[in-house]
């Protein structure tokens, strides 16, 4: 999965550096306030992607004596930090570059320059997007799209597809409102596409944050994974009843599981210490994500 979503990353990352620098050109030259919030969104999208390959860089690092459990929540504080970016870069700049215009409007000049440049972003972002798209259906298995979208516990794909479907997005009422303002004159169409686009933006943030808050809190594994261990604990011959599991993901391939079990009395301490081996490793097996389990061994409690 990590690889995957590096090669998402990268792919965006890419074709966003080139997009904003030609965006930057076009809205130079042609003084349109909607190529300059798209240009600007680009330019948020590409420090965004080298934020998020940051906070995967990070997440690797090893356990230590100050993070016994590992970095991997690294890569959910930055993708929400990216979450935060598009909201006040992204989204503010644009709203404000838009009202600007509508407040001192000029007349843009060039359109032709603008039809080409939005063209082909819309093709090179339409790539990345169809990438992105392709790697999040690859993960979210049969799971439908929202399920997948709330349920998925590596948040940086679904920012890339966030960001992608709100760059296309834009692109469009950017084409619409430079169109408009070609065809009838009226330049208050243009500072419109740009606030639209800001307002496209602040949305696409608050969602993000909103999916990426959980993770960063400490959200548990996947219900069907619970259900799987409990199911396990269940099965060992010497557990009389379960008191609860508790999961947590650490990062998007770690998941914490503490377990606290009756185990019958008659067995011997030995024969506790050995099933409680075996239990683990049959968790750790069946799911690789899992890597640390603790089990407690005491009385189930009375209601």
């Amino acid at each position: 999965m990590a690889s995957g979503s590096k090669k998402v990353i990268f792919a965006a990352l890419a074709g966003n550096t080139l997009i904003a620098l030609t965006k930057f050109a076009a809205a130079s030259v042609t003084g349109s306030s909607a190529m300059l919030s798209e240009a600007i969104h680009s330019l948020v999208d590409t420090g965004n992607q080298g934020l998020l390959l940051y906070g995967m860089k990070k997440a690797e690092k090893p356990a230590d004596k100050d993070f016994p459990f590992g970095h991997g929540k690294e890569s959910y504080f930055w993708s929400f930090v990216v979450a935060i970016l598009i909201f006040a870069l992204g989204g503010g700049i644009s709203v404000y570059e838009g009202i600007n215009h509508l407040l001192h409007p000029q007349p843009a000049t060039n359109p032709w320059i603008n039809y080409l440049v939005l063209s082909l972003a819309m093709i090179f972002e339409g790539a990345a997007w169809l990438f992105a798209l392709r790697e999040f259906r690859r993960t979210k298995g049969k799971n439908g799209y929202i399920d997948a979208i709330n349920q998925t516990k590596d948040p940086s794909v679904l920012v890339v597809l966030f960001e992608d479907s709100a760059a296309m997005l834009g692109l469009l009422v950017a084409l619409i409102g430079i169109g408009l303002t070609h065809l009838t004159g009226n330049i208050y169409y243009d500072g419109t596409a740009s606030v639209l686009i800001g307002f496209i933006l602040i949305g696409t943030a608050i969602w993000l944050a909103r999916e990426t808050k959980g993770l960063l809190i400490g959200e548990s594994a996947d219900p069907q994974i619970v259900r799987a261990i409990h199911e396990l604990v269940q099965e060992n011959k010497i557990i009389e009843g379960i008191n609860e599991i508790l999961t947590m993901h650490m990062g998007p391939d770690f998941i914490l599981v503490t377990i606290s079990a009756d185990f019958t009395d008659s067995v011997s301490a030995a024969e506790v210490e050995e099933q409680i081996a075996t239990l683990v490793l049959q968790i750790k097996s069946r799911f690789p994500k899992i890597k640390r389990v603790f089990i407690k061994a005491e009385k189930m409690a009375v209601t």
